[in-house]
């Protein structure tokens, strides 16, 4: 029998760059923690715990959820969806498809895994960065849109010939929580998992809170610290990954609905959720939306969600 990863309902609670960066406050000597890092998932994945198993359990699952959801491996699933444009997939596979689904209902097309063809035509993915014209951004729109995705049974299917769809805002955050549904299964109640600034803080250490500092740019805000236990926190921002025309900065996170880098009123936004799954898609849904969107999600999602002026006014 296949595993899959079960995951709260994110309407029951009504990205990907690296912002976050583990604070070493308060550190107690008295028991070691293990540490331990891996590249997957196009990131460092990085593993704490004062159990020596947890790093191994952590990204064995991880590992497998990669195996599934990248469209960098040619025989993942989502690889050959896009490709075929029609397959049964995994149980874990159709539950990231069907709750990406309803981000973008509850964020009005902010959150859409459908933005593949819009990625690739500003060469986000291969680095050789191009301002489009306006008429290859809506030709490139036509494609977009998850109502454009059928869904019966295990049965994904796109409904326009060059759709492909790509997970990179909610894969990480659900790999996470995957890892941590398995650490808790082998009784494992410590662990703080960070795969590239999407963290979750399995219990606490040693006794006290995670301490979990944000990094809204090349400085570390020390101020933001975060105390966390059994939370997830994401951070998407537009200082990781962009290009530069004429003095222009162009963010690598696109707004689905116009085709271009989101025109946006904070350089980052950081959530803290009950799951990283929700935390990483809210993070990259609001900093698209904009802060006036923050309080609603926010309310409906069961999260904590800050713009980069609430980081720097430490609130």
């Amino acid at each position: 029998m296949k595993r899959f990863c079960s995951h709260p309902s994110i309407l029951a609670n009504a990205v990907a760059v690296v912002m976050l960066v583990v604070s070493g406050a308060g550190c107690q000597r008295t028991q070691p923690l293990y540490k331990d890092s891996q590249l997957m998932m196009g990131t460092i994945i990085e593993v704490i715990s004062p159990d020596r198993n947890a790093a191994g359990i952590a990204f064995s699952e991880i590992r497998r959820i990669d195996d599934l959801l990248s469209r960098f491996k040619d025989d993942s699933e989502i690889s050959r969806l896009n490709r075929e444009g029609r397959l049964r997939v995994s149980p874990d596979t159709l539950l990231v498809i069907k709750k990406s689904g309803q981000f973008w209902q509850a964020t009005q097309g902010a959150f859409d895994i459908t933005a593949a063809p819009l990625i690739e035509l500003w060469g986000f993915y291969d680095r050789d960065y191009r301002l489009p014209s306006d008429s290859e951004i809506q030709e490139r729109l036509a494609l977009i849109g998850f109502d454009k995705i059928k869904i019966d049974g295990n049965m994904v299917e796109f409904k326009i010939d060059g759709m492909k769809i790509d997970l990179g805002a909610i894969a990480k955050g659900f790999a996470i929580d995957c890892a941590v549904q398995e650490l808790r299964q082998a009784g494992i109640d410590s662990a703080l998992l960070n795969a590239g600034g999407d963290i979750y803080c399995l219990g606490d250490k040693r006794g006290i809170p995670w301490s979990v500092a944000i990094r809204t740019g090349v400085n570390l805000i020390s101020s933001g610290d975060l105390k966390l236990k059994d939370k997830a926190v994401a951070t998407s921002g537009n200082y990781e990954q962009y290009f530069s025309v004429d003095g222009v900065r162009y963010s690598h996170i696109l707004n689905p609905r116009t085709g271009k880098p989101a025109e946006t009123d904070s350089a980052s936004v950081t959530v803290i959720a009950d799951d990283c799954l929700t935390a990483d898609a809210l993070a990259t849904s609001v900093f698209v939306m904009g802060k006036d969107s923050a309080s609603k999600l926010a309310e409906r999602f069961n999260a904590r969600i800050m713009t980069y002026a609430d980081v720097q006014n430490n609130k």
